[in-house]
């Protein structure tokens, strides 16, 4: 379980940091060639290849979730009974309602 919340909290730091150095380095011309850019070009390549960078980001976290072997994970015992224990209640009261529907009619 920790190496699903180490990989989801990378990620997410990713996509946050990503977009943000893409930006500054397009904003304060880290990047060679973006000074003959006009301003109008240089926020429209800047903010497309942040978007792009996020898009990665998540490309690459879901390539990571299938890559992950499923026959490792078994479900919580006392998390399955609740659950059963839930949808049996409701299916009762499911139940309950459509008969007092038919004795009203």
């Amino acid at each position: 379980m920790t190496g699903v919340i180490m990989k989801f909290f990378v990620t997410s730091m990713l996509m946050w940091i990503a977009p943000v150095a893409i930006l500054y380095a397009f904003n304060h011309d880290l990047i060679p060639g973006v000074t003959q850019l006009s301003p109008h070009s240089l926020t429209l390549l800047s903010g497309f290849v942040a978007v792009i960078s996020v898009n990665i980001v998540i490309a690459f976290y879901i390539y990571m979730a299938i890559k992950e072997p499923s026959d490792k994970h078994e479900p919580d015992p006392a998390f399955l009974a609740e659950a059963k224990a839930s949808v049996s209640q409701s299916a009762g009261k499911v139940g309950d309602s459509s008969q007092s529907l038919k004795k009203e009619e």
